[in-house]
């Protein structure tokens, strides 16, 4: 049995790590001067709800201890597992690794740890098609190839502007553009830089814009997708997305999530978009 070990800047979806049984180690999250562990005893709500006011919260990130990934591993030892993948953020940007490795030195079993030369949803596409590569029957070294030539493959296409477009969507579901209204970005990331696709002054068109961006990504082949949402007034558009790409042709499964501190400081409370990548 091959278990997978992630950590919580991965943002994987609940739904996921339930699925395959993934054991998800928390950063620990320093806001405003207390200390949390993502995903564990830091509410996402409750964190977004410190922007209100124009306040932004001051916020550090410590990766997690070796303490913590032997903990990790022992626990899917303790499941049956024999062999462990551990797949985490490019040793390039994080030290997640190194504390990994330390743990992974001291572990009874074989303990293959990938750089997945990604960060953030990317890491959770790197997981997710490992996790399925294995549910098909695949090896650990199999699984593994996997994980280290996802990278590229990844994709994403979101806007950080979904609570100012929502204040201008008067009506809450707004299907045309407001002339005059102030226009907002939908972008990608291209080789680790932001890049727009587009412009749009409602939610609606920022909707459309996003599902028709994925669905001309999938159009030879099966995508998997991840929708992310940071603040809870995003979450109807979260669930429009959904619905626009659910049962489409060339759309293999779609799975939700909401954006967490370790991204969302970053990313800010407005951000909502889509993760994808053809297995």
């Amino acid at each position: 049995m091959i278990g997978i070990c992630t950590d919580s800047n991965s943002q994987l979806p609940v739904e996921l790590a339930d699925r395959y049984g993934i054991e998800v180690v928390p950063l620990t999250v320093m806001v405003d001067d207390r200390e949390y562990l993502e995903g564990f005893d830091l509410d996402v709500d409750d964190f977004y709800g410190l922007f209100a006011d124009g306040h932004k919260p001051t916020v550090e990130f410590g990766q997690p201890s070796p303490g913590q990934f032997a903990a990790a591993y022992d626990d899917l030892i303790a499941k049956g597992c024999t062999q462990i993948l551990s797949i985490h953020t490019s040793a390039a940007v994080s030290g997640t690794l190194k504390a990994a490795r330390l743990a992974a030195h001291c572990s009874p079993l074989p303990i293959r740890l990938i750089d997945s030369r990604t960060a953030r949803f990317g890491v959770s596409c790197c997981v997710w098609a490992t996790a399925e590569a294995i549910a098909n029957g695949a090896t650990a070294e199999e699984a593994a190839a996997i994980a280290e030539a996802m990278a590229p493959n990844v994709q994403t296409v979101f806007t950080t502007a979904g609570l100012e477009l929502l204040h201008h969507d008067t009506s809450g579901a707004a299907d045309f553009h407001t002339s005059g209204a102030p226009l907002h970005r939908v972008s990608t990331f291209v080789k680790g830089h932001s890049e727009p696709v587009g412009e749009v002054g409602s939610l609606v068109e920022a909707v459309n814009a996003m599902a028709a961006y994925t669905l001309r990504a999938g159009r030879d082949r099966g995508l998997n997708v991840a929708i992310g949402s940071a603040h809870q007034a995003l979450l109807p558009v979260a669930d429009a997305l959904t619905q626009a790409l659910s049962g489409c042709a060339h759309i293999n499964d779609v799975v939700r999530f909401r954006i967490g501190p370790s991204v969302g400081i970053e990313a800010g409370p407005g951000t909502v978009g889509c993760v994808f990548y053809a297995p």
